[in-house]
């Protein structure tokens, strides 16, 4: 099994007809089928006294090993899920005024479109075959990361200084000169007599 894995996957979207004062139907995808054909055009699959399911296309789910992690975390929810990605055209002439973006085994890439505006992100049930080859894709390619602590390199106080000007008190060490600790104060506040006296 090579790095990559494709997957065709037939997508269907439900054309459900709502209440709203603006819009007459919605669309969403609500399931996903193994062994589908290519097609080159919507295929009405069943319809009843409220929507219409359909053969909206057929595209690869793509399993790459850089990605077994966001796999991983799909199966362990519980409900293994396929995220397909139906992005709105306003443009589109026709019947059907979307298409299908993407499909995904990876919540974390279907997260990423979620913030796109006219882009409509649904998980649907992941069918237990294709559980299974996901399973076996996460079990060949999936690597712990190591861990690497990076050690804290410790401070060197005579390093050359490199950026701006150089501190006070060094350049005064690097000129010769001696530095006093200031005088503490006396009650009478008499600094400048003590250090008369100091020098005689």
């Amino acid at each position: 099994m090579g790095s990559a894995l494709f997957i065709p996957v037939g997508i269907v979207v439900a054309r459900e007809r709502i209440s709203h004062p603006w819009q007459t139907y919605r669309w969403r995808p609500v399931g996903v089928f193994l062994d589908a054909p290519e097609i080159s055009d919507w295929r009405e699959l069943r319809r009843d006294g409220r929507s219409v399911l359909y053969h909206a296309a057929t595209l690869n789910l793509e399993l790459h090993r850089k990605e077994t992690t966001a796999y991983r975390v799909n199966l362990a929810n519980g409900e293994p899920s396929v995220y397909v990605v139906i992005r709105e055209d306003p443009d589109a002439g026709g019947d059907w005024p979307v298409e299908v973006h993407l499909v995904t085994a990876s919540p974390f890439e279907a997260q990423s479109h979620g913030d796109v505006g006219l882009d409509n992100v649904e998980g649907v049930a992941m069918p237990e075959r294709l559980v299974e080859m996901v399973r076996t894709f996460i079990d060949t390619h999936h690597q712990e990361e190591t861990f690497y602590k990076r050690k804290r390199q410790p401070h060197k106080m005579n390093d050359e200084h490199k950026f701006g000007q150089e501190p006070l008190i060094r350049l005064r060490e690097r000129m010769g000169e001696r530095i006093e600790p200031p005088l503490a104060k006396t009650d009478d506040g008499d600094d400048e007599n003590r250090r008369s006296s100091e020098r005689k």
